[in-house]
């Protein structure tokens, strides 16, 4: 059989058009070797299109094509229906429908799909980082981290963490133990990134009571007796105005609700992109 050429002309990448072109021609067993595909990228202007056109011509090739720009779009039909060049537009008419539908003119630009994509990945990203440095394993994340979370047990550390990741922010959780000294890198981190966790001392002693329990242990156990939470504190107390970092009250809030307040201590100096 004749050699079946096909041109992809994108206003981005051409992703979004060569995996359904892909999709269409695996379907066909007798294209084999007999198909030749190539992606033309950042079509732009009309100098751009006539160029496609010029080699669809020169190559009798069928054009595939992504244009979200509608001048740009109009003008390859133009000249594709000029040149009599058979040719696929996969955007055009679905966004032709979408605005008819909802009544709104579409954003127009290009590689849209390829930003919401980082996005996912940054989010991704976020998640495995705040498993991997959960409850201070590594502090070789320390420097990696945008947030770094500092608490005794049972402050809402690691439910923290799980949330900001989901707002794209890398986020290292580390406890406060009075036998343990915390990694001496955190007193090296700036402190603008580094955001303590305080409680309530009832608070606190109700909440590792219910845990004891839900362990099956006794609730009268010095993890959650007044004296040991007490010394806790005080270490935690001495370990912040070591760092000198702010600190957020989480004694009556939801995770939610600190974790804004978190977001809005780290990014009033707009160091993140939030």
């Amino acid at each position: 059989m004749d050699e079946i050429r096909l041109i992809i002309a994108s206003d981005s990448v051409g992703e979004t058009a060569e995996l359904v072109t892909k999709a269409c021609t695996s379907q066909f067993n007798q294209l084999g070797n007999a198909l030749e595909t190539i992606r033309l990228p950042y079509i732009e202007t009309r100098e751009n299109v006539d160029e496609v056109i010029t080699i669809a011509k020169e190559q009798r090739s069928i054009v595939i094509y992504t244009l979200v720009k509608p001048n740009i779009r109009k003008y390859m039909e133009e000249q594709l229906e000029k040149h009599q060049l058979n040719h696929v537009d996969i955007m055009g008419p679905l966004m032709a429908q979408l605005t008819n539908e909802l009544n709104e003119m579409p954003l127009n630009e290009p590689g849209v799909v390829h930003k919401l994509d980082e996005d996912y990945f940054k989010k991704i990203e976020a998640i495995e980082f705040a498993v991997k440095y959960d409850d201070g394993r590594d502090p070789r994340g320390l420097p990696k981290a945008d947030i770094i979370l500092i608490g005794i047990s049972r402050t809402s550390k690691t439910p923290l963490s799980q949330y900001l990741a989901h707002k794209r922010f890398k986020v290292m959780n580390v406890p406060l133990v009075p036998e343990v000294d915390p990694p001496e890198q955190l007193f090296e981190m700036d402190p603008e990134k580094c955001v303590a966790l305080k409680i309530d001392p009832e608070k606190l002693n109700a909440i590792r009571k219910e845990r004891l329990v839900q362990l099956g242990l006794n609730d009268d156990a010095n993890y959650a007796q007044d004296q040991r939470i007490l010394e806790e504190l005080d270490y935690f107390n001495e370990i912040v105005e070591r760092i000198g970092c702010a600190v957020i009250d989480v004694s009556n809030k939801a995770i939610e609700e600190t974790a804004n307040e978190i977001i809005k201590l780290v990014t009033k100096n707009n160091r993140y992109d939030y």
